[in-house]
């Protein structure tokens, strides 16, 4: 039960009303928003009703009343709020909706990935943060990761320690690299960091955390990884580690400095940004130790704390659990409770960041008593191949809750977003609501995402995706195992395994594709909103796949012109499917980035960073994550993507033949590409009318799956 307040307006109510206004428009005005006090031992809470085109709102903080909000559109207007809705809503009065009242499952729901700041918004403005903010109070979430401007902190921390600008910059490197660097993972690569962006994104920084705090947010800061400059390493306690290729240095936490500059660096993002108490620091992430003492994982957490609690002796410390999945041979059950213990448990937050496919709550026993947060990755580097298992998800989350240490919140840790909507949704939606029954939350879904309109025949659509690209049961959606040959960087040594991901049948997605097409041609209004983010999204799935059949059918044919003409021609009509949305084109990351230019300089390491990673990621000479965050965008598909498989049609009868050179040749011609591209980029794409250029891929490619599959 709640109680209201009516006398004195919370300091939350103002934030609230901003976001109903920017939502809802003049309508907003008609909404009352009142603070109340939960009951029964009850943590966070909403009652919302309307009455005479007034809808008033109790709640006992700001996102709880976000969520009340938008749980009232959902069921008494049929609208919900997603990434790509079209604001304001078309609503012109509140109709009349009898008491409702509504609780929190549980107390925290967290948000982000260190790894989201570099594939999603390295290069945000405040537009772009304040629909995001927005999107997280309306979704229930109380705890984002924030750690845009971090740098800043760096800087400062660093000149302390009596590093000059130069050196600092060229050490934290690349802006669309810092989150790595944050992690500890690289250093003095594809920088330097210009100087004008440390004062830009510190405001951004300032600005994003002052608005999630408005809302009663708890953002969670970085915090010092043990990762230090080589200067300081060479005169220190510090041990050399490996990451994907790069070299970086760590310090042992015998020397005092460990402790010295967590403490400095904390005190300086004090200074710069204030705090909730909350740290986030991985000192491990995909590295092993420099030391492989059982004993020494618990000397790092202690350390890491220590510096924390000198600067802040509230801190909790927030560490991500995927270490322990990731490098399972090394973090034994005895190693992770080494570890864990070293912490006291109202010291540490755990999440547990792939739950949803690799849950280690079960194996760790709860985490050994720390509070843990269960979370859902799915999606790693930005990839845009939609996949899920959303009938595992509830189940999952239901399982954990009921276990006898749940879990003090539900997150999203994606490594990118604005993917697979519906599988974050979901997610979200199991903060505050139980879903017991997928089938009708999915209708409930479609009829919310599209405003009724197509109902009957999206719906169809949307249980065709269910049964086929979101019926991933079991299925390891990961780029060492769920990856076509489209973002694929093609060699003669292996040949292209595409059966993986193909476990449905095909003929199911393509009649799904089909309603979809049929109400845009039919509503081409819908498709400003999400119907076009899902029409993409699903034309890219089946072409994805019928790119993988024809590539087969090259080398099966033995590089016959023909089969490598058809192949090579799926990469040009899918480019200009993709041309159609700018959010597809690969020229709309690169002019976000260039956006933060101060001068030609910066110019040129942003534009460097944008191509970069989305592509070789590190050098063109290194494989280790190539394509890692390949995307089916315009401008890449057509341009970079074609051109590789072309050169290696054009090598692949002598590689057939057992040309021994044909595969050193492939590697210099496609480096050679890689080059080209980071020097150049992509060529302009020209928009279209997606609902056209749908209908004429599906008329061409519908049907090119079914035999094989059969």
């Amino acid at each position: 039960m709640l109680s209201g307040d009516g006398e004195h307006a919370p300091l939350w109510a103002d934030t609230v009303r901003g976001l109903a206004h920017r939502v809802l428009g003049p309508v907003a005005e008609s909404a009352r928003f009142t603070s109340a006090a939960a009951h029964d031992g009850a943590g966070r809470a909403y009652a919302y009703e309307a009455k005479g085109g007034v809808l008033t709102v109790a709640a006992t903080d700001g996102v709880s009343a976000s969520v009340a909000l938008h749980h009232y559109l959902r069921e008494h207007c049929g609208m919900s709020v997603g990434w790509d809705t079209v604001l304001p809503l078309r609503l012109t009065s509140f109709p009349d909706a009898p008491l409702r009242q509504g609780s929190a499952r549980v107390r925290e729901g967290y948000y982000f990935n260190f790894c989201t700041f570099s594939y999603t918004m390295p290069y945000w403005d405040w537009a772009d943060w304040e629909r995001e903010i927005d999107w997280m109070a309306l979704h229930g979430i109380t705890m984002p990761l924030a750690i845009t401007g971090h740098e800043a902190a760096l800087h400062a921390a660093y000149s302390l320690l009596g590093l000059d600008d130069d050196r600092i910059r060229s050490f934290l490197g690349g802006p669309g690299y810092l989150p790595f660097q944050f992690m500890g993972c690289l250093d003095d690569f594809a920088g330097p960091l210009p100087s004008s962006w440390i004062e830009t994104r510190r405001e951004l920084g300032a600005r994003i955390l002052d608005r999630e705090r408005a809302f009663g947010m708890t953002p969670v800061l970085p915090a010092f990884t043990g990762h230090v400059p080589r200067e300081i390493a060479a005169t220190a306690q510090a041990g050399r580690r490996q990451w994907q290729g790069f070299e970086t240095w760590a310090l042992d936490p015998a020397d005092p400095l460990y402790e010295r500059i967590g403490a400095e660096l904390a005190r300086a993002q004090i200074k710069l940004f204030g705090t909730d108490h909350l740290y986030a620091a991985d000192p491990f992430i995909e590295m092993i130790p420099i030391d492989a003492d059982p004993s020494f994982p618990g000397a790092v957490a202690a350390a890491t704390l220590a510096g924390l609690r000198a600067a802040d002796p509230d801190a909790v410390w927030l560490m991500q659990a995927w270490p322990f999945s990731y490098q399972r041979d090394f973090w034994t059950e005895d190693r992770v409770t080494t570890f864990l213990d070293a912490i006291p448990h109202d010291r540490m937050l755990v999440a547990d960041l792939w739950a949803e496919h690799d849950p280690l709550w079960g194996t760790f026993e709860g985490f050994s008593g720390k509070p843990w947060l269960w979370c859902a990755l799915l999606n790693f580097g930005g990839r845009t191949d939609p996949a899920a298992d959303l009938r595992g998800v509830p189940a999952g989350i239901d399982a954990a809750l009921a276990s006898p240490s749940p879990p003090a919140g539900l997150g999203l840790s994606m490594e990118a977003t604005r993917n697979n909507p519906v599988f974050f949704e979901l997610v979200a939606d199991q903060i505050w609501n139980r879903v017991p029954d997928l089938d009708a939350w999915l209708d409930a879904f479609v009829s919310e995402r599209y405003k009724g309109q197509g109902t009957p025949e999206l719906r169809a659509a949307w249980r065709g995706l269910l049964d086929t690209v979101y019926g991933a049961q079991g299925v390891r959606i990961a780029p060492d195992q769920f990856q076509g040959v489209l973002t694929t960087n093609p060699s003669y040594e292996r040949t292209p395994e595409v059966s993986r991901a193909l476990w449905y049948r095909p003929a199911v997605l393509a009649q799904a594709w089909d309603k979809m097409i049929e109400v845009a041609e039919h509503d081409g209004g819908l498709l400003d909103g999400p119907l076009g983010h899902d029409l993409m999204e699903t034309g890219i799935a089946y072409m994805a796949r019928v790119a993988d059949r024809l590539c087969l059918d090259v080398v099966e044919s033995a590089g016959d012109p023909e089969r490598v003409a058809r192949f090579l021609k799926v990469f040009e009509d899918l480019d200009r499917m993709l041309a159609c949305r700018p959010e597809y084109t690969f020229q709309h990351w690169e002019d976000k980035a260039v956006s933060w230019a101060a001068g030609p300089a910066d110019r040129e390491v942003l534009r460097d960073n944008a191509r970069r990673i989305i592509t070789v990621w590190g050098t063109a000479d290194s494989p280790l994550l190539d394509d890692y965050a390949g995307r089916h965008w315009a401008g890449l598909v057509g341009g970079y993507y074609r051109d590789r498989w072309e050169l290696w049609a054009r090598g692949l009868a002598p590689a057939l033949a057992g040309d021994p050179g044909a595969e050193t040749k492939l590697r210099e011609r496609l480096r050679e590409r890689a080059e080209t591209f980071l020097r150049d980029g992509a060529a302009p794409v020209r928009p279209g009318d997606l609902a056209t250029q749908s209908r004429r891929l599906h008329s061409t490619y519908a049907g090119t799956l079914d035999a094989a599959h059969e």
